[in-house]
Formats: structure tokens, C-alpha cells, sequence
């Protein structure tokens, strides 16, 4: 048995998410992209290249593993490039998506030889969450003035938009994505690509796919561009469990169950948006206030029920683990870096990762 903590990578369930981005790209004619700020474990990139067309990144190092560990297309994209880094981001793209006019500016003559693009902003985004808005007010993220893009349009044949965040409303991104045809509709017949970012959930249960692919191609075939979706949540979503063991049970005022993890450490984005982890089937008399063991007070993955008392030594397991929590984990308090697992499509399952002390000490100085 695998010592806790672990993430356990479950190709059987990875597998359907793959085969729906396969239908997407047959019928809507897009290439898609697997997003590595919000999923990056390499070891799973054997079955997901099949399907996918590359990778988008966000950083010079995430650059570097697309080229390296998946192949295909790999599209550099950062808020910023420092000088000391943009030769080696340049080196290892294909294509390369500058965040400002100032930046494609600075950069565009060294990136001459890459397909270069531009980031807009379209000022309206499907976020529920100012922290994760692109729209919001006075962002950063893109151009948005039509006028100030016309300048530099013989320096780009490409643009990037992404506006949706945990979109799962296939309306919602319809008429999103009017808005943008209506507002950047005199430049976007202009480039040879346009890329709609990430943030749309069609991997989801009950999502109309066929709808989504056919308003994509009506889009492609409208201004005569390829288009590109960055999937990163609906690339594996609910393919990855965290699997935890029960080290304390007591009560105060509530049922309390202590596990040998840390949403602060290994599930950063419940914390982050005050949001509670999965646990299925969720029935049962029992009711539980699971909390990680770091000193962090609200520490607490969330209540579930359970059919028994739970114990100590007990094993639970966090649904939905995979997306924004292996590229985010982190040594607070030291506690156990989660080991990674896979199970493979015949059910053998292998560690491909462990760390320990000496992985903590080399974090650090």
C-alpha cells in the first residue's frame, strides 16, 4: 500500500477527457492546448499527446517543458519577459504571445522568426471572482484599445483571449464570444490565428458540445483564422484523487478528522477561493469536519458524511485533484510533499514521484 499523502493520476478517468477533446478538434476544426499553469505532471503526457496538440505556458520554465516532455505545438505566453530570459523563451516556442503593445515592442524584432501574437482584452469574463478576473478593472492582462492595436498589426499574425473562467455555460460563452467578434471584429479577419484561452468547461457533464464545436467553426470560417483553446481544468478534470489517512479524531462542537495533508500546502486554490474539497459519495449519519495538519487554523478541506466513525488510520480520498495543485504545491510548515501515482489503463498502478527531506532542504537555502 502507498504511504499518504499521495495524487493519485487515474488514466481510465483521464482517458474520456481526452477523447472529448479529440471530438472538438475533428469537429470543430481547433487545436487545442494542454494548459500547464494548471497542470503540468509529465509522467501522464504519454497518453495526453495523442489528443492534444501541444502546450501553452505562462513562464519560461513551463516553456521549456512543453518543448521537452510533450512535444507538438509549444505557444510562450507571459505577463512579462525579462530580457535575461527571452533568447530561451524565444529558443523553445513556436509561437509567441506578447501581454502589451510595450512588450511586442521590446521583443518582436529578437522573436522575428516566431509566429508572433498579441493578447487582447475584452473587458468582459464569465470570472465570479475578482481575484481571478482578467476583466476586472485596471487589469493588466492585454490590449483592449482597437486603436492602439491597429499600430502594431504589421508586427502580429496572431491573438490570444481568454476570458473564461470555469465557464460552464455554453450560452455565456456564445455571447462572450459576440461581444469580442463585435468589438475586435476589423482586426480579427487580419491574423492567421486566434486562440480563446482556457476556462471552458466542455468536458463537463450534459455540456453541448456539438454546439460549442459549431459555433467554433462558424467563428474559424467567419474571419478565415485557426483557432486554439487552452484547456487546463477540462483537460483532467475529475481524473485525480489526493489520498489522505486519518491521524486524529476529536470533537468541538463538531466531529473532527485530522489527515496527514494541507490544503494550504497541497490544495492551495480551496484556500485561496474559500472553497470546499469533494469527498463521494458524501451519505451517511456521520458527519466530519476534515482538517489538514498544518498550523494553519482554517486549514479544513470541508464537512462530509460518512456511513461509520471514522478512525485513526482510516484512508479518505479528495475528489477532483489534479488541476492547480501539483504546480502549486508548496513546504509549509514542512509538512510531506504528496507523493505522485499513476494507474494505467490496465490498472497497474506505479509511483512516479516521491520527496523527501532532502527535496525540502534543496527548497530552500
Amino acid at each position: 500500500m502507498i504511504q499518504t499523502p499521495y495524487y493519485l493520476i487515474d488514466k481510465t478517468r483521464l482517458l474520456p477527457n481526452m477523447e472529448k477533446i479529440a471530438y472538438v478538434r475533428e469537429h470543430s476544426g481547433a487545436k487545442l492546448l494542454l494548459a500547464l499553469k494548471c497542470f503540468a505532471t509529465w509522467s501522464v503526457f504519454d497518453l495526453m499527446r495523442d489528443y492534444m496538440d501541444g502546450t501553452t505556458s505562462s513562464s519560461l520554465n513551463e516553456v521549456r517543458l512543453g518543448r521537452e516532455k510533450f512535444g507538438g505545438e509549444t505557444h510562450a505566453y507571459s505577463v512579462a519577459y525579462a530580457d535575461h530570459e527571452i533568447d530561451e523563451v524565444i529558443a523553445n516556442a513556436d509561437k509567441i504571445i506578447f501581454n502589451s503593445i510595450g512588450q511586442l515592442e521590446r521583443f518582436a524584432d529578437k522573436a522575428s522568426g516566431l509566429a508572433r501574437g498579441l493578447r487582447l482584452n475584452p473587458q468582459i469574463s464569465s470570472s465570479s471572482f475578482d481575484l481571478a478576473d482578467p476583466a476586472r478593472p485596471f487589469s493588466r492582462l492585454g490590449e483592449w484599445d482597437v486603436a492602439r492595436i491597429e499600430t502594431v498589426m504589421d508586427r502580429v499574425n496572431g491573438f490570444m483571449i481568454h476570458n473564461n473562467c470555469e465557464n460552464k455555460d455554453f450560452g455565456l460563452f456564445d455571447r462572450m464570444l459576440s461581444q469580442i467578434e463585435e468589438r475586435f471584429g476589423s482586426l480579427l479577419g487580419r491574423v492567421e490565428w486566434v486562440s480563446l484561452g482556457g476556462g471552458i468547461h466542455f468536458t463537463g457533464e450534459g455540456y453541448p458540445i456539438d454546439a460549442f464545436c459549431a459555433r467554433l467553426k462558424a467563428f474559424a470560417e467567419r474571419h478565415g483564422v485557426q483557432v486554439y483553446l487552452e484547456p487546463g481544468e477540462a483537460s483532467i478534470t475529475k481524473s485525480t484523487t489526493l489520498e489522505v489517512t486519518v491521524l486524529d479524531t476529536l470533537n468541538n462542537g463538531k466531529n473532527l478528522a485530522i489527515v496527514d495533508s494541507s490544503i494550504e500546502a497541497h490544495m492551495l486554490d480551496l484556500l485561496i477561493y474559500r472553497e470546499s474539497a469533494k469527498v463521494e459519495p458524501n451519505t451517511g449519519e456521520h458527519s466530519y469536519m476534515i482538517c489538514g495538519k498544518s498550523c494553519l487554523a482554517g486549514d479544513i478541506f470541508g464537512e462530509f458524511r460518512f456511513d461509520r466513525e471514522l478512525k485513526v488510520g482510516d484512508r479518505i480520498s479528495i475528489q477532483d485533484a489534479a488541476g492547480y495543485t501539483m504546480v502549486k504545491k508548496n513546504w509549509f510548515n514542512g509538512v510531506r510533499m504528496p507523493s505522485i501515482a499513476v494507474r494505467e489503463l490496465d490498472g497497474t498502478l506505479r509511483v512516479v514521484r516521491e520527496f523527501g527531506f532532502e527535496d525540502y532542504v534543496a527548497s530552500l537555502s
